[in-house]
């Protein structure tokens, strides 16, 4: 007579039943897998209710260069979803593309809406690179578009290669506090593709500075047309040009034909 052998898989599980432990392990983790789908389903169906629709849109501080009918529209547009589901990188995005703004920071505001918190440029000077596209430049040396106002302060005009507006604003301060020991100002600064340097003075001087060296460093060969300028004036008269790339002096131009060039002593 036959005898019928064991299954082993039977006795694996019939050793199962036999392991309280093993059971209440697996017994609170199918409760936690549980609780854990009921929970994802109830959210989602929270989200979708019309009670967590966004309402309003909070700016945490007036704007003082773009309106806030713009922000409302940019970030209306943006703000898909309800307050749960809404993108706010992508709210933040859309805001941060209007003229000017610099950056935006987005955050929900329950139970309803969104806060936004702008920082807007200022604009300190005119731009302009070499293939005559027009921006403005901020405080931070950054360029940008935008249109300014019909009553704007008049700024001073920056040019230069792309990528040295912050350059060209520096260097503009640096000059600035160094003409000011004779009341002028720079109305215009440029600098060439071979770094040569020029500037345009508020009275109608052209001031030819040349390229910035070591034994010849710009802000001194600048000192010296400062420490002779009016003596230039009122020996020669009007200057229209004034070429600073000596290495002892500066020739002007715009005099009487039989004056001298001007030479100061470094």
């Amino acid at each position: 007579m036959a005898k019928a052998k064991a299954n082993p898989r039977n006795a694996e599980t019939a050793g199962l039943w036999h392991q309280p432990a093993l059971l209440n392990l697996l017994a609170d983790l199918l409760f936690v897998v549980g609780v854990a789908g009921i929970a994802w389903a109830g959210l989602a169906a929270l989200q979708r209710l019309p009670v967590f629709a966004l309402r309003e849109i909070v700016l945490t501080q007036a704007p003082q260069r773009v309106s806030a009918e713009q922000i409302a529209h940019a970030a209306r547009t943006a703000a898909v979803g309800n307050f749960f589901t809404v993108d706010l990188a992508a709210t933040q995005n859309a805001v941060e593309q209007l003229p000017w703004v610099r950056s935006a920071a987005v955050r929900r505001l329950w139970p309803d809406g969104l806060a936004l918190t702008l920082e807007e440029h200022e604009a300190v000077a005119h731009w302009r690179q070499p293939n005559g596209e027009p921006g403005l430049v901020n405080r931070q040396g950054e360029v940008f578009l935008a249109d300014l106002a019909a009553d704007a302060p008049q700024l001073p005009r920056l040019s230069g290669p792309a990528g040295a507006a912050a350059e060209l604003l520096a260097r503009h301060g640096e000059f600035e506090r160094q003409l000011a020991a004779i009341g002028r100002s720079v109305r215009a600064l440029a600098l060439s593709p071979r770094r040569a340097w020029r500037l345009h003075l508020d009275d109608g001087v052209v001031v030819e500075l040349g390229r910035d060296e070591e034994r010849q460093p710009l802000a001194q060969r600048l000192a010296r047309f400062v420490a002779h300028y009016d003596a230039a004036r009122a020996r020669l008269g009007p200057i229209r040009v004034a070429d600073l790339r000596y290495p002892n002096g500066f020739a002007v131009g715009g005099a009487p034909a039989n004056s001298a060039p001007a030479q100061g002593k470094s």
